[in-house]
């Protein structure tokens, strides 16, 4: 396996080989009786044999299959099944992140799911031959599959079998980047791999019983074959104890790495700065828009998920004050809550932040869906009420009847309504940064004549970089500076102390 918790942090090579590839993830979950032949079984452990890195060069092809229930809930002003097919749309964009090639895709409602195939028998013998006609080994399910029913699934179709859940795993174990990341990907990887192992045969024969052929008994049966008498312990079962292992390790790995941000995150606070996350659904802009804001260069994407870990930049408001923009990993629904858990190098900046901006794509046609499920992912993290602000993204590809349109809601909604911006072409940035300015806790710039020692470098250098100096000249190693900062960051600096002469003037209206 990769470096546990005792190899260097900063290993980035060693860190990728220890997450597991979709090909290498799907193949420990066959069942025994997929048409492909078991892994060799040899005497390197069965965690090593993960180091497998992804072959990006090589697409599979895949059959996606979405369902939907005829009871599902309706949303206001969607057809029935309308909400399924959208969900279909976007695996076929989460399977393209991935690196496959879509061949086609399947569609059925149901009243109710088949507890053991999902589907029905009669559809599976529809998806055989759908992905038989295609030439595709994979198929991808839109929705999360219970153990048995991914291993009914690939009996009846002779096909690798994975779910949405299984996909997404493998998008982030493409895109993450940080040493966290890779261990909370490759934590969550082994989590849900865990109750989905199974086989039989050689590979998972047990070693030792009274028969030496695989029996119960214990280490002292006579019977047995000659060196292959032993504790009676499965090769399942020592995959499994080696994943619990694992995961301990990846656990005490990933609390080092938190105490540590932890620390870092005290470090920045020791200077009050506001923080600003940007959340959204995955494909929002939100990477764009923070790219607009802070003149930053952080990777800008059109496929899913392609910033996993968090970038943290400074900017300066209207005002003068200057605050942290967080950017933040892209929500989708269905995300595995085990994912939610583990990521929360991205998430603690959302619970840490005093203003959310909730990006949202307007060009999509449902995109007051996609917030609501974005709302239910801040609700789960606990931050719903939190002051938010609402950011209306990519108005550049509105026609002028949309625009007309959302104008006159903007209008009904006034002040407290969303900000329309174009990340892409900078159209609206000042007047998003002018509503962040009014968004913020109050925090007034004072103005302040100030006489400091030369050898109060620190605070002379907080001040130039935190608030605006109007005038400043040197006397007699000293430095006099007239200069405007919030008054947060004047009490923290104490900067009362040093006020020249009683010339400090009143907060600035």
């Amino acid at each position: 396996m990769a470096a546990g918790a005792g190899r260097h942090p900063g290993s980035r090579r060693r860190g990728k080989e220890s997450i597991i590839s979709l090909r290498d993830l799907t193949r420990r979950t066959r069942c025994h009786h997929s048409h492909e032949p078991p892994p060799p079984h040899n005497d390197r452990p069965f965690l090593s044999s993960m180091k497998t890195q992804h072959a990006t060069s090589v697409s599979e092809r895949a059959l996606l299959v979405g369902v939907t229930w005829k009871r599902a809930r309706r949303v206001p002003g969607m057809p029935a099944g309308e909400q399924g097919r959208e969900s279909l749309a976007e695996l076929v964009e989460l399977a393209r992140s991935a690196g496959a090639e879509v061949a086609g895709t399947m569609y059925q409602v149901r009243e109710s799911a088949d507890p053991a195939t999902l589907v029905g028998r009669g559809k599976l013998d529809e998806i055989r031959a759908e992905a038989t006609a295609h030439k595709a080994p994979l198929i991808i399910f839109d929705g999360n599959l219970s153990p048995v029913q991914q291993r009914n699934i690939e009996a009846a179709t002779e096909r690798r079998v994975i779910d949405r859940t299984q996909l997404i795993l493998d998008i982030f174990a493409r895109h993450a980047r940080s040493r966290e990341g890779q261990l909370q990907v490759e934590l969550a990887q082994l989590n849900y791999l865990l109750p989905r192992l199974t086989g039989r045969g050689t590979a998972m024969s047990r070693l030792g019983g009274k028969s030496g052929g695989g029996g119960a008994g214990g280490a002292g049966g006579g019977a047995g074959r000659i060196g292959v008498r032993g504790p009676g312990e499965k090769k399942l079962e020592t995959d499994r104890r080696r994943i619990r292992d694992r995961v301990s390790r990846i656990q005490a790995s990933i609390e080092e790495v938190r105490k540590q941000r932890a620390l870092r995150r005290e470090a920045r606070n020791a200077v009050p700065l506001g923080t600003i996350a940007l959340v959204g659904y995955t494909n929002a802009g939100k990477s764009t828009l923070f790219n607009a804001l802070s003149s930053a260069e952080v990777l800008v994407s059109s496929r899913m998920f392609a910033t996993l870990d968090p970038t943290i930049r400074a900017i300066r408001l209207p005002s003068n004050r200057r605050v942290l923009v967080s950017d933040t990993v892209g929500f989708i629904r269905d995300l595995p809550k085990g994912l939610l858990t583990a990521f929360r190098a991205t998430l603690e900046e959302v619970q840490e932040a005093a203003l959310i901006l909730h990006v949202s794509d307007v060009s999509n046609p449902h995109h007051d869906e996609l917030d609501e499920e974005v709302d239910k992912i801040l609700q789960e993290l606990g931050v719903a009420g939190r002051p938010k602000l609402r950011v209306l993204n990519k108005v550049d590809l509105l026609n002028s009847e949309q625009h007309e349109t959302l104008n006159r809601s903007l209008a009904r909604a006034g002040e407290t309504g969303p900000v329309l911006v174009s990340a892409m072409t900078g159209r609206g940035i000042d007047d998003l940064l002018r509503h962040i300015d009014a968004a913020l806790p109050i925090d007034p710039v004072v103005t302040l004549s100030l006489r400091l020692p030369l050898a109060e470098g620190r605070t002379l250098a907080l001040i130039h970089a935190l608030g605006r100096v109007l005038h400043s000249a040197v006397v007699d190693s000293h430095m006099t500076m007239d200069a405007e900062v919030p008054a947060s960051i004047a009490r923290r600096l104490r900067l009362s102390q040093y006020a020249a002469g009683g010339t400090s003037r009143p907060p600035r209206t």
